[in-house]
């Protein structure tokens, strides 16, 4: 049984930073491509940042400079260092695990960014 569990979500003040990390059990993890999402009140989920098997990294034009998307194949886990949070960076953020038709998603963390 696949699995990805989110964590690190938290209230923090516009400036601040946040980690969030993602725990992948049951998936060859070092194979799948690795990304973070996120979903904002009344909006769609959108793409954060992506680590790919082959450790390409890429990041919507909105968290370049701020937000770094890492990974540790020995312990399973990808994490997104959030730095100079805004309130608009204000979401659930998902974890994903994709490779050809499989993909999977993470229950989801709640990120707040208000003063």
């Amino acid at each position: 049984q696949v699995q990805l569990v989110e964590s690190g979500g938290d209230l923090v003040q516009p400036g601040g930073s946040l980690r969030l990390s993602c725990a992948a059990s049951g998936i060859i993890f070092r194979i799948y491509n690795m990304a973070w999402y996120r979903q904002a009140p009344g909006k769609q989920r959108e793409w954060v940042a992506s680590f790919t098997s082959n450790r390409n990294t890429n990041y919507v034009d909105s968290v370049k400079g701020r937000f770094t998307i890492s990974r540790d194949n020995a312990k399973k886990m990808v994490y997104l260092q959030m730095n100079s949070l805004q309130p608009e960076d204000t979401a659930v953020y998902y974890c994903n695990a994709y490779l050809s038709a499989n993909s999977y998603w993470g229950q989801g963390t709640q990120v707040t960014v208000s003063s």
